[in-house]
Formats: structure tokens, sequence, C-alpha cells
């Protein structure tokens, strides 16, 4: 064990400690520990894997703490592999001195506006276990080539970039775990230009990553909890494809930010070879941003088992989107109060072969969104129905609780094979305000019904070309 102290370092705070510290990566005997105390740097720490061979950093218990003073990362882990994770594809050096490099139980922070927590180059199963980064501008950066990541247990908090940022990347299995992620200005987990696959995000408690806590301006564009961009080729790398991710069981929520999002996932063509997809979301709790989960150019995702609320344009926007199972979710409200209500609204735009079914959707009681806040860039956005598919083809809509809508339930707006079966469609509130069951616009043909219980409407029950009730449509 090597302790930084003993190679010079103070940790008072005030020294300069980067020589003391690199020292003691290069010529240390694997574990490198930092003992209580603030250790100043100016310049990144390079880790370069194949020359320090097996290494672990570790801040004994949390109580040491890195300020970096200098752009860039304050800890650059640098590994060869150009590998997949089949053993075939290693090189003796990898598993004898690289893999499975371990940072954790330290605090690092930042002064300069480009520093950075982490950087990982190259790693083989590196693993973040329990650090907190804050007042940086990324928490964790990963760039180039990386396989099997573990990041686990860590606070990243307050920092004026992504909390986790995948740029550029090539990375096959990455695990996202237990984690809180909050305040982040250009937000959470960010994912832009990069080949992925097998990603896991579990666990975490993802909030409030937005411009709003910070001093600084609006980001140029809008940002998400979590976002992943798959629009654009990065310089050289590969097109840009993520594939194969789980998004389970955390909390993602948010003070809302104009054109912002809770999940925003971005395709370049669902009809191409490998568009965003594969892929569950489920069992999060979603709220409170513009649109709550956002879906473009995507194929294949479940989406089910998540409550979703409080979307101030969209509760789910899916534009030009195919193979989607939107099921078993809670679409409604966090508050009941009269001056605190928004809009419910799910809207399907251009896209096909999707299916909605056993939803609980339930529009605002008072009939129209009446939050007042502070919202500049876009004011809330009024609809014509709790659900909306615009100019889609295939899709189903089944087994749904669609409530308290205003001004109606459904609509129908150039849409063809469309199946409506088996639905509750109901206005509850003293006063009904509920105009149409279902409501058509343009040319809608081959629009199936059958099965539904509909309550009292002060209009048509359903106003729609094209509709064939209780029967099959065939050829």
């Amino acid at each position: 064990m090597s302790e930084v102290l003993h190679f010079g370092a103070s940790g008072n705070g005030e020294t300069d400690d980067t020589k003391a510290i690199q020292h003691a990566i290069h010529d240390g005997d694997g574990p490198i520990v930092f003992a209580r105390g603030d250790y100043r740097i100016t310049k990144t720490i390079e880790i370069d894997l194949d020359k320090a061979s097996r290494i672990g950093i570790d801040g004994s218990l949390g109580t040491a703490k890195v300020i970096m003073e200098g752009p860039g990362p304050a800890f650059r882990f640098v590994g060869t592999h150009g590998g997949t994770a089949d053993p075939k594809s290693f090189k003796p050096n990898v598993w004898q001195k690289q893999r499975f490099p371990v940072i954790q139980n330290i605090e690092i922070t930042g002064t300069h506006p480009q520093a950075v927590g982490i950087e990982l180059v190259g790693t083989m199963q590196a693993s973040l276990v329990g650090v907190l980064l804050r007042d940086l501008h990324h928490g964790i950066h990963l760039v180039k080539r990386n396989r099997n990541v573990l990041i686990n247990g860590c606070q990243i908090y307050h920092n004026t970039g992504a909390g986790i940022f995948c740029d550029a990347l090539n990375l096959h299995q990455i695990n996202i775990t237990g984690n809180h992620i909050s305040y982040n200005r250009l937000g959470g987990i960010r994912i832009v230009g990069s080949e992925i696959r097998n990603l896991q995000i579990t666990g975490n408690d993802i909030e409030y990553n937005n411009y709003r806590s910070h001093k600084e301006a609006k980001p140029d564009e809008p940002t998400a909890e979590i976002l992943i961009d798959c629009r654009g080729q990065v310089d050289q790398s590969p097109r840009p494809s993520v594939r194969e991710f789980t998004i389970a069981s955390n909390t993602i929520q948010a003070t809302h930010s104009p054109g912002g999002a809770n999940i925003r996932i971005l395709g370049p063509d669902p009809t191409g070879e490998l568009p965003p997809g594969m892929a569950a979301i489920s069992g999060n709790v979603i709220g409170n941003q513009a649109i709550n989960v956002h879906l473009q150019s995507c194929r294949g995702i479940a989406l089910s088992g998540n409550f979703i609320y409080s979307g101030w344009q969209h509760n789910l926007l899916a534009e030009h989107c195919d193979d989607l199972s939107i099921t078993g979710n809670t679409f409604g409200h966090n508050s009941w109060r009269s001056d605190h209500e928004w809009q419910t609204n799910i809207q399907l735009a251009d896209s096909t072969d999707c299916v909605l079914s056993g939803l609980q959707v339930r529009g605002a009681p008072s009939g129209t969104s009446t939050w007042e806040a502070d919202w500049s860039d876009g004011a809330i956005t009024e609809h014509d129905a709790l659900i909306e598919l615009l100019r889609c083809r295939r899709i189903s809509l089944s087994g749904c609780h669609i409530r308290d809508a205003t001004p109606n339930a459904i609509l129908l707006d150039t849409c063809q094979a469309i199946n409506i079966s088996g639905c509750q469609i109901h206005d509850t509130r003293n006063s009904i305000q509920m105009m149409h069951a279902v409501l058509g616009r343009q040319k809608n043909t081959a629009i199936a019904m059958s099965a539904n219980i509909i309550g009292a409407c002060t209009k048509e029950t359903i106003s729609c070309q094209g509709v064939v009730r209780d029967a099959t449509i065939a050829p």
C-alpha cells in the first residue's frame, strides 16, 4: 500500500500536490491511498495502466478530497484494450497489468471552469465506487473505447457539464447503478455520437439536471436527465448507435426547463439498420419537465410499468418511431391542487406498428393547465386530446382507462389501421367537459372500435370518419 503522503504530498489544501501524487502513481506498489486531507492539483494525474500496472485509488472512506485547479480531468485512466469483451480479443498485457482499475471513496472538486473529475480511455473493467464529484465541468467523461465499466454508489452533484458524459464512445457493457446524479447543467447522463451496447441504468436518483441551479446562461440546446443522441457522427468515430439498454427503477425528475426532457432518445432514421432501440424503460418515476419521455426515430422500445407525471408539453412524445410497446404505465399528476395542474398528453406522430395497452391516463381535474410559474421560451401547451395519433399506421389501443379528458379523449388525424378496443373512457368530474371520446380530423381509414365503455360527452361521442364499430376489418 502506498500513501501519497509518503511520496511528498501534504494534503493541506495549499501546497500543489500534483507531482507528489504522480510520483506515487509511477513508483508506488499499486494500492494508492489518500489519507484524510485536501489535495490541491493543477494538472491531470495521468494513470498509464500499462506502466502503473494493477492499480487502485482509495480516499480513506471519503475523508480525502482532491481539488483540481487546472483544465481537464483530475484523474485520467488510460489503457490500450482495443478488442471487445470476448476473451479471444485480449492481449496478455491487458489481463496482466491493466484490468480492473478502481477508484473509490474519494471526493473530487474543481475550481477551473474546464476541470473534469475522472476520464476513462481504453480501459477494461474500470470500477468507480463511492466517488463524490462536484463543482466540476463533467463529473465522469468516457471517451474513445472502453469495456465493462461499473459506476456504483457515486454522488455526482452540481457540475456545469454532464454528470456522466459518454462522448463519441465505443463501449459495450456498462452498469450505472445506485448513484445520485443531480443539478448538472447539461444533463445527468449524456450520450452523444457513441456506439454503445449493454447499457444498464438502474436504481439511480437522477434529478434537477438543467440550468436552473447555475449562474450560467441556459444551454444552447435543451437538455435531459438522460439523453441518448444518435443523430450525427462525431469526427472519425463509428456511426452512433445505442441498443440493448435498460432504464429501470430510477427516479427521474426535475424542475422544468424550456424544451427539456426527463428521458430523450434521438435517432437518425427508424427504418435504418440500427436505430436506437432493443430497449426497456420500466419501473421508473418520471416527471415534471417540458417532455417527460421523448422518443424520436426509435425502433423496438418497451415503455412499461412507469409512473409518468406533470409534462408541461407532453408526458410522452414519440415521433417517427416503429415497434413501440407502451404498456401498464400510469400517466397522472403529482399535485391535485387546482392551481397546480397540467394537461396530460400522449402524442404519437408519424409512427407505425405500436401498441398502447393497459394505460391509466387521467386529465387535469380543472380541465386545463393552471400552473403559472416562470416559463420562458414556450408556455404550457394545451392539447386537443389526452391521446393524439397523428399520421400513424397500424396502432393498437386496448384495455386503457382514459379519464377526465379536455377537450377530447382520443384524436385521430390522418391515420390508418387503428384498433381501439376494451377501453373505459369517462368524464368523472362534477361538470362534464369531455366533448368527444374519439375525434377524427382529415382522412382516417380502417378504424376499428370494439367492446369499449364510453361515458357521457358534451358533443357526439365518436366524431370520426372511417370508423367500423364492433367489427373486424379485412381486405
